[in-house]
């Protein structure tokens, strides 16, 4: 299990949970860990992301993706941006038009094997996955 966070503090409390774990404090819109993954997850990640950065990091999951690897993420359920709060602090969020994620994930090579809305099961969450098959 490889483990990337922008935040040295939550990368310190994973390796605190999964110590046996690689971590990279690292920028995802910059990442390059010469590796491939069977599986890639961007939980409550990509969403806070401008929109364009977005489009620009499904070629990171491609190029970090084995055959056949899964791809699972969080996004919004339609186009458009929102400030939300954790713990104090603003948060933002933006999201693509779900036939936009749907159209990147093809051109990069995924395809889609299920898309959850608001997920009443995880917490609301609408989720993607995702198969790359080149």
């Amino acid at each position: 299990m490889t483990a990337v966070d922008a935040s040295p503090e939550l990368i310190e409390i994973a390796r605190l949970n999964v110590p046996e774990a690689a971590f990279h404090v690292d920028d995802m819109r910059l990442l390059d860990l010469d590796e491939t993954f069977d599986g890639i997850v961007a939980w409550n990640s990509a969403f806070h992301l401008t929109a364009q950065d977005q489009r620009k990091i499904f070629a990171i999951y491609r190029k970090h993706a084995r055959p056949r690897a899964a791809l699972m993420f969080t996004s919004g359920v339609s186009c458009g941006e929102a400030l939300g709060e954790f713990e104090g602090e603003a948060l933002y969020h933006a999201s693509l038009d779900p036939d936009e994620y749907r159209a990147l994930l093809a051109e990069n090579g995924f395809k889609v094997i299920e898309h959850v809305i608001e997920d009443p099961t995880c917490s609301g969450h609408t989720v993607w996955l995702a198969q790359f098959a080149p």
